[in-house]
C-alpha cells in the first residue's frame, strides 16, 4: 500500500513518505513537527522512534484533541504558535533537535468545518482564525481595514489581478451593514468575480484574508529564522509549502540565510548561511497522490541540512 494512503478522516497528510525520508529519522533522535494539524505526520514519526522524542506544535484546540490520541512517553504536544519555537523548546530542555518538519497551510479538518470559515464551499461566519482565541477575524479585516490596506492584502497575499476594484467593492458593500458571513461576502464581490473562474478567484481572496488574519508570512519568517538555533549541525529542515509566497520565503532562507537581498560572505569571500539545500528544485507530489488528494497539487517540498 502506498505511504500516502495512510491517513485519517481528520486530515490526509500530503507527501507523507517523502517527508519521512527527508527527516532521515533515527530511533533515538529528537524531532519537531511545528504543524501538528491532524497528526498524520506526527503519528508516523512516532512509529519510527524508540527512545527518541517528538515535540509537536499547534495553536488549534481541535488539533490538541487529536494529539491526545497519540499520548505516549516519546511525545509532547505544545499548544503554541510555531513563532515561539525556541522559547517553548528551551523551556522543555529540548534543544538541539535532529530534524524539523513544517507542513504549511490549513488542515483538511479546518477546511471541512463550516463554522471555522476557511472554505468557500460552505456558508459560515467570516472567521478564519487558526487559533480560535485570536483577536482578529476575517470579518474584522473586511469591515475595518481601509480601502488601501484591503488593496494591499488582496494584491500581495492573494495575487488577485483586480485587487483595487475588489477592495473598493468590499468598502462599498459594507457601508450598508457589516459583512458577517461567507455568503454575504460572495454576493458582495460577485460584480468583480471573473465568470467561469469563480472558484479560483474566491480561493485567492480567501487565501489573502487567511494569511492576514493569522499573520502567516510574519510567523513563517520568525519560525524559519529560529531553525538555525534549534537544529544541530547535520540536522534536517523539511518544509512543505502550498503557494508561491511561502515557497519563495523558504527558498530564499535556505539558499541565502535571509529572505531578501544577496547571501552574506565572510572576510575570505565564503558564503555564510546556516543551511545547505539537499534538493535544488522542490519535490512535488506524484500524479497518483494528486488524484487521491487534490491538496497535494500545489505542494512543494524543500529539504536542507544544517551547516
Amino acid at each position: 500500500m502506498s505511504e500516502y494512503l495512510n491517513d485519517t478522516a481528520y486530515h490526509r497528510p500530503v507527501m507523507l513518505a517523502e517527508c519521512l525520508a527527508a527527516l532521515d529519522l533515527k530511533p533515538g533522535g529528537r524531532y519537531v513537527d511545528v504543524t501538528f494539524g491532524g497528526g498524520g505526520h506526527s503519528a508516523r514519526i512516532l512509529e519510527k522512534l524508540t527512545d527518541g522524542h517528538l515535540y509537536s506544535f499547534d495553536q488549534d484546540a481541535d488539533a490538541e484533541a487529536e494529539a491526545d490520541k497519540l499520548a505516549r512517553p516519546q511525545f509532547t504536544f505544545i499548544r503554541a504558535n510555531f513563532r515561539d519555537l525556541v522559547a517553548e523548546l528551551q523551556q522543555r530542555a529540548a534543544l538541539p533537535v535532529d530534524g524539523l518538519l513544517a507542513d504549511l497551510g490549513v488542515s483538511s479538518h479546518q477546511f471541512d468545518t463550516p463554522e471555522r470559515g476557511f472554505s468557500t464551499r460552505f456558508d459560515g461566519p467570516l472567521d478564519m482564525r487558526m487559533d480560535p482565541a485570536g483577536d482578529l477575524t476575517a470579518a474584522d479585516v473586511l469591515n475595518d481595514y481601509s480601502d488601501k490596506d484591503l488593496h494591499r492584502i488582496f494584491g500581495m497575499y492573494g495575487e488577485v489581478t483586480n485587487a483595487r476594484t475588489l477592495a473598493q467593492t468590499v468598502v462599498a458593500a459594507r457601508r450598508g451593514r457589516p459583512l458577517a458571513t461567507i455568503a454575504e461576502l460572495k454576493k458582495a464581490i460577485e460584480p468583480c468575480t471573473p465568470r467561469g473562474k469563480e472558484n479560483k478567484y474566491l480561493a485567492q481572496v480567501f487565501q489573502a484574508l487567511r494569511i492576514e488574519v493569522n499573520q502567516e508570512m510574519q510567523a513563517l519568517q520568525e519560525m524559519l529564522l529560529q531553525t538555525a538555533d534549534v537544529l544541530r549541525p547535520g540536522g534536517r529542515l523539511v518544509v512543505m509549502s502550498y503557494h508561491s509566497l511561502e515557497d519563495r520565503l523558504v527558498k530564499n532562507f535556505i539558499g541565502k540565510g535571509k529572505f531578501f537581498g544577496e547571501v552574506e560572505k565572510d572576510f575570505f569571500g565564503n558564503e555564510t548561511k546556516p543551511f545547505e539545500a539537499l534538493n535544488r528544485k522542490p519535490e512535488e507530489a506524484s500524479a497518483e497522490e494528486i488524484a487521491l488528494n487534490s491538496r497535494a497539487r500545489s505542494a512543494k517540498l524543500r529539504v536542507a541540512v544544517r551547516n
